[in-house]
């Protein structure tokens, strides 16, 4: 098997963004220029890489196997890239502020591989809800902010002059019920579903999607209890107390006994973006590297999950 390397990037790009169309504006190219080069990795490898569906294009098995070695070498690039820009001259500290799920999820893991690539980087973590974070970055105690929207809404909030925000990870939200407390899961009415909807507290992303589903559906929907913590949220639901919305990324590597996870058209996308000051320097400064490396991981597992 003589596969070009440089058509990996097609792959992943598919991966990252689930479409053709959406690889072809990251890549800067066109539509046809990626499925032609889709075709021929195909052709190289033997096998069907990409299923197309309605909710977009999934990789197939040999597709992921492909995929985890686009980004092995992805990876190992980094590394060269790393050490050519001189990765032991990238000093400091940055603090980065984030919520539970990204850190836990996406950043945490990396952090071995991020001390080796820069050794005098020193990466500090904040978890906090995020009124408090934006408190700190506007203090400037803290260099950044990971911040989750719901990407319904995200486009109506204005900004603080001088505040930039890059997009790091859109995910579908989640409904989560009760195991068997749906008879079927085919055309979900929202507005009437058997059971109350979990609270959550109100600076959250899931907050808005309920505020959403309320005007769109134009009933009340009742919530009780109030949680902060996804596995709070999974236990009230698992008790038959009531049913909640919950973001992929906060899924990820928890237990999900008692209750159902299901997709459900209208609920929509959590947007995850990271904020930060824009003082206008060079591209080579330790918070413009740790930007780079959020957008790298926060991009392979995206690819994971798309696969």
């Amino acid at each position: 098997m003589d596969i070009d390397p440089r058509r990996l990037r097609v792959l992943l790009a598919i991966a990252r963004t689930g479409g053709v169309l959406a690889a072809a504006d990251e890549l800067g190219i066109s539509p046809s220029a990626v499925s032609q080069q889709l075709t021929k990795l195909e052709d190289e490898t033997g096998h069907a890489l990409v299923v197309r569906t309605p909710k977009g294009s999934v990789l197939t098995p040999a597709g992921l196997a492909v995929a985890e070695a686009g980004e092995e070498i992805e990876r190992a690039l980094n590394v060269a890239r790393a050490r050519i820009e001189g990765g032991a001259r990238i000093a400091g500290v940055v603090r980065v502020g984030g919520f539970t799920s990204f850190i836990r999820t996406v950043v945490i893991p990396r952090l071995p591989e991020w001390r080796a690539l820069y050794p005098q980087l020193q990466i500090r973590i904040v978890e906090d809800d995020l009124p408090a974070m934006m408190r700190l970055l506007r203090q400037r105690q803290l260099d950044a902010v990971v911040v989750e929207l719901d990407s319904t809404t995200a486009g109506q909030r204005s900004l603080p002059a001088g505040l930039t925000e890059e997009p790091l990870l859109d995910e579908p939200w989640k409904l989560v019920v009760p195991a068997g407390a749906l008879l079927t899961t085919d055309n979900i009415d929202l507005a009437r579903l058997p059971l109350p909807w979990i609270g959550v507290e109100p600076t959250a992303a899931n907050a808005s999607v309920l505020g959403r589903l309320r005007q769109s559906t134009g009933t009340q929907m009742e919530t009780v209890h109030q949680y902060q913590e996804t596995l709070t949220a999974l236990a009230l639901v698992a008790a038959g107390e009531g049913i909640a919305i919950l973001p992929t990324l906060a899924l990820s590597g928890v237990v999900h006994d008692g209750v159902d996870v299901l997709d459900v058209p209208g609920l929509g996308t959590r947007r995850i973006v990271l904020r930060r000051f824009d003082r206008r320097r060079s591209t080579s400064t330790p918070v413009d590297t740790v930007a780079r490396l959020l957008r790298e991981s926060a991009a392979a597992f995206d690819t994971r999950a798309a696969s």
